[in-house]
């Protein structure tokens, strides 16, 4: 568990989530949450998202949310690759009800509307919602939507080759830090022999 910044974030539960984004009054910020909750994408790429990235030319919602290979962590060989991520039905309604900024190509503009918001800005965004849901000794950072978006797929039984097809991972050694096992499925895996 994460601890002063330190260690691994936490999971978060569907409670968990709903509870921080009842506390997220913007309709972008709401979706800047949602975004990560569905497609399990690293924040330092959501909000470098574009418009186009999100939405078709008649600003309906893609089918596939496309994080482009500029925007995203590169592997430890110093390659980056595009990743795109299937809209989820629940995400398609939260895309298709937020209007982007129409004088800007980000979806997540900042303020002076000339570059998107910083990841830090972002961070502090939902810091400040798991405070006021009262889940700040949980150890929620915003790597907890990325571990918990695989460990939602791991638990659901998706197999792991396709939850590496998913995130983009590109060995299982680094998949496997973000899957979390509970002591109960570790009890239940005992069980069954």
């Amino acid at each position: 568990m994460k601890n002063n910044r330190n260690g691994q974030s936490a999971t978060i539960t569907d409670a968990d989530y709903s509870k921080i984004r009842k506390q997220i009054k913007s309709k972008k910020y709401k979706l800047l949450l949602d975004l990560a909750w569905y497609t399990g994408e690293r924040w330092g790429a959501l909000v470098q998202l574009t418009i186009e990235d999100v939405y078709n030319s008649d600003s309906t919602p893609r089918e596939y949310i496309n994080f482009r290979a500029v925007t995203r962590k590169a592997t430890p060989d110093g390659k980056r690759q595009t990743r795109q991520v299937p809209v989820h039905t629940t995400l398609a309604e939260s895309i298709a009800n937020y209007k982007p900024d129409e004088d800007s190509i980000w979806l997540f503009p900042n303020r002076e509307n000339d570059g998107h918001i910083s990841l830090r800005w972002a961070d502090q965004i939902l810091r400040a919602a798991v405070d006021r849901a009262g889940l700040s000794a949980k150890g929620i950072s915003t790597h907890s939507t990325r571990r918990s978006f695989i460990t939602k797929l791991h638990r659901n039984g998706t197999d792991l080759y396709t939850i590496k097809k998913i995130t983009g991972h590109k060995d299982f050694k680094a998949l496997e830090r973000y899957v979390e096992i509970d002591s109960d499925r570790v009890k239940g895996a005992i069980n069954a022999l």
